[in-house]
């Protein structure tokens, strides 16, 4: 694998804009994917280094948002243990899969995740009202969020896996499904957000670290970017009207979408 420095340089501020990406909406994938696979690293060990690079990323945009986790820890303690065994089950998949079925699979999963997203607040509240349940919104966006129950633990193991198997949208995906499970403040569903999905990425790291397929000296190198990119999107994320920022991360989700299945 040949590089010269103009691409390396590409690779690193990648890695910064993946890590802000991540911080506010996920994604973050779809940024340091391509400039790993424009390296000459095959499809599946891109997405494997683009993991281990990232994460430092979302550590640093999880502590930026460690205020807003404050109103969810009850959801945060629950969901522990379904991200790390999903998280591990994602992984494990990946490593059984070629990288003709990976490119194949992936615009879709983007896809579908986006457009759950997009949707969240409408179907969000019929399914309330199916159930006759009273919404969070009711109280305001600053109440707390009742304790999320066996059905948040199977959905968050789902997400799990895909988070662990792919991480691009994997952040869209846990929005839409907190917004679903009844939480409405974007910034506590952002804080959940990243710290669970520092927990199933950490396991599918591991994994892929055993399996051979990370390439340490790049991934340390766009580590360094995505810890900075995440921080500082972590604080401006925080002071966007809310609104905007669904409209923000919807938009992160389309483009990453029509990305996919125009370069696969």
């Amino acid at each position: 694998m040949n590089a010269d420095l103009r691409q390396l340089a590409g690779v690193v501020v990648a890695s910064i804009l993946g890590g802000a990406a991540n911080s506010v909406a996920g994604g973050g994938t779809l940024l340091t994917f391509p400039a790993l696979v424009g390296l000459g690293v095959p499809a599946v060990a891109a997405n494997a280094t683009s993991t281990v690079a990232l994460w430092p990323g979302g550590l640093s945009s999880m502590l930026g948002y460690r205020d807003a986790l404050r109103g969810v820890r009850t959801w945060a303690r629950a969901l522990v243990i379904p991200s790390l065994l999903g998280g591990l089950a994602g992984a494990w998949l990946l490593t059984r899969t070629t990288d003709a079925q990976f490119k194949a699979l992936v615009p879709w999963l983007v896809l579908g995740a986006t457009l759950l997203f997009l949707s969240q607040k409408r179907v969000g509240a019929w399914l309330r009202s199916r159930v006759g349940a009273t919404t969070q919104g009711d109280a305001g966006d600053d109440a707390l969020p009742a304790p999320p129950g066996p059905w948040a633990m199977l959905v968050q193991f789902c997400v799990a896996v895909y988070g662990g198997y792919f991480g691009a949208g994997a952040g869209i995906v846990m929005l839409a499904a907190f917004g679903l499970l009844g939480l409405t403040n974007v910034h506590q569903m952002n804080g959940l957000k990243n710290f669970l999905a520092l927990l199933f990425n950490f396991v599918a790291i591991v994994t892929f670290a055993l399996s051979g397929l990370v390439h340490w000296p790049i991934a340390v190198v766009m580590a360094i970017g995505s810890a900075v990119g995440g921080h500082y999107a972590a604080r401006f994320a925080q002071r966007t009207n809310q609104d905007v920022m669904r409209q923000l991360i919807g938009a992160i989700g389309i483009v990453s979408a029509i990305w996919l299945f125009v370069t696969r």
